[in-house]
């Protein structure tokens, strides 16, 4: 026991008797804009997971893309403790040192000279867009302001990113949108090519469309959008919030394809399951958000920053991307045999630990059935829209469990094939 101020504080958290809480209290206190599952993850380590009654879950979902190094990584959970009894949060009157380390270590690894901190993926493609549109104001005019984006992106829940997103049905019955946001088709060169014009401040596209089903940027697409933009004096956005970070076997997606994007947004892995976002871009773009432009409280904060810094010293490693790599062959191989013996999945597809298997035209809708299916067997998958099944586990997933995942994977798909035609 501490006293503080003459208040006694139980000291020992151990101790601390919480109240009970169990599923159906988040239909009474929480705002009914999420649909949770039965269950309630209670502990984690590694890439497992155990809920209230202690059953233990393979997780191969990762808090969709979040816990790059799995749950409770110890380097993770050091760097935390030490930051926490330093120094939690400055605002941004000052800077702090685990801020400017981290961007120190973004900007050595990529193309970017300056870094913005936020908090969501949505906060750094909110950043990325506002710095796209005061770029070609100010060196160009306000007439240039459209932005280009795709059927089927997914930018964030802001009004902004929601709108710039290619899923209307996210963005609808909120009020009038932002204007002058057009969507096109992913990888059609030719509906680009009608598009883009000398109005057009940016064109913002996912390397690999993950909440749009787990769809590949094509390499004579995207040379193309390079191509367009640098034409018409656009900048190129990659919203890397979920393929960055190792995600695709390289430290950013972009990495892999023969051009460089102007703006980089990262979040998710960056933080490992810690909340930060960052926003990436060079010193002649990023000087148009001048002081008081835009801003975030809790953006670049100590605890965030030095939980990321471990983050980017372990998958910034070759090494380590190498194993990204294998481990997706392994995973999709696995996917591949259970596809022979169940036949479910009309294409499997994806880079890295980013995977989709799309069910055949037999099953169309039936995804979110089989993420049910498969928590009843201890596996925590994800989907992407209504057809497809999304894998995206933690980079360091073991061999092991990975090979004990596609067992309950086969063994789920089995018994709802029975449930199916019972």
């Amino acid at each position: 026991m501490v006293m503080y101020k003459n208040i006694a504080v139980d000291s020992d958290l151990n101790n601390a008797q919480l109240e009970p809480v169990i599923r159906s209290d988040y239909d009474d206190v929480m705002v009914p804009n999420y649909t949770p599952q039965s269950i309630i993850p209670v502990r984690a380590q590694g890439s497992r997971l155990w809920d209230q009654e202690d059953k233990e879950y393979i997780d191969l979902a990762a808090g969709i893309a979040v816990t790059s190094l799995g749950h409770c990584h110890p380097a993770l959970n050091e760097a935390l403790l030490e930051q926490s009894q330093i120094l939690w949060h400055s605002s941004n009157i000052f800077t702090n040192e685990p801020a400017l380390r981290l961007a120190k270590k973004l900007t050595s690894l990529t193309f970017s000279e300056q870094v913005f901190f936020a908090n969501s993926g949505a906060e750094a493609n909110e950043a990325a867009l506002k710095l796209a549109r005061r770029y070609a104001k100010d060196n160009y005019g306000s007439q240039k302001n459209q932005i280009v984006s795709f059927n089927q992106s997914f930018h964030g829940r802001t009004f902004f990113t929601v709108t710039a997103g290619g899923q209307a049905t996210y963005s609808d019955g909120f009020g009038p949108k932002p204007d002058a946001i057009e969507h096109i088709d992913f990888n059609d060169i030719a509906a680009l090519e009608e598009t883009i014009s000398e109005l057009t401040c940016a064109v913002i596209v996912e390397p690999m469309q993950g909440e749009g089903g787990i769809h590949q940027v094509s390499e004579a697409f995207i040379i193309a959008v390079r191509n367009l933009c640098d034409k018409y004096n656009a900048l190129l956005i990659f919203d890397e919030v979920q393929t960055g970070v190792g995600r695709l076997g390289h430290f950013y997606a972009y990495q892999g394809l023969p051009i460089t994007p102007d703006i980089l947004t990262s979040a998710k892995g960056l933080g490992g399951g810690f909340p930060i976002a960052a926003m990436l871009t060079t010193k002649n773009i990023a000087k148009h958000l001048s002081a008081g432009t835009h801003g975030s409280t809790y953006g670049g904060n100590p605890l965030a920053c030095a939980v990321a810094g471990v983050v980017v010293d372990t998958v910034g490693n070759t090494d380590f991307l190498q194993q990204v790599i294998y481990k997706s062959a392994l995973l999709k191989q696995s996917l591949e045999n259970i596809n022979q013996e169940f036949a479910v999945f009309s294409e499997i597809r994806g880079q890295g630990l980013l995977l989709g298997a799309e069910l055949k035209a037999d099953y169309q809708g039936c995804a979110g059935e089989i993420m049910q299916q498969a928590l009843e067997h201890g596996l925590v998958v994800l989907v992407a829209g209504a057809n497809v099944l999304r894998f995206a586990p933690a980079l360091n997933i073991t061999d092991s469990d990975i090979q004990l995942a596609m067992e309950k994977l086969a063994m789920t798909i089995s018994q709802w094939l029975v449930k199916r035609s019972a």
